[in-house]
């Protein structure tokens, strides 16, 4: 399923991969470059399975933790309020 931020998330792009910072609550996260991969995926449309697809790409991960580190994401950023 594709991600959306919630209208009180900015995000801004850095050398280490992505900060979002919660306006209503004053919270800042940082992404990894891993995570950022992921979320760039999703927020163009793509689905978890693309995710872990461009993770394997990308990166040294088999494609089991690849499946795994993308819902721990998605499920973390959907509870933490950041993401629907």
């Amino acid at each position: 399923m594709a991600l959306r931020f919630g209208p009180d998330v900015s995000t801004a792009e850095t050398a280490y991969g992505t900060v979002l910072l919660d306006e209503r609550t004053g919270d800042y996260w940082e992404l990894n470059p891993t995570a950022t991969l992921v979320v760039t995926t999703l927020l163009q449309g793509g689905d978890e399975a693309a995710a872990a697809d461009a993770l394997v790409a990308r990166f040294d991960v088999d494609r089991a933790g690849a499946e795994r580190d993308v819902t721990a994401l998605v499920r973390e950023l959907r509870e933490s309020g950041l993401a629907r």
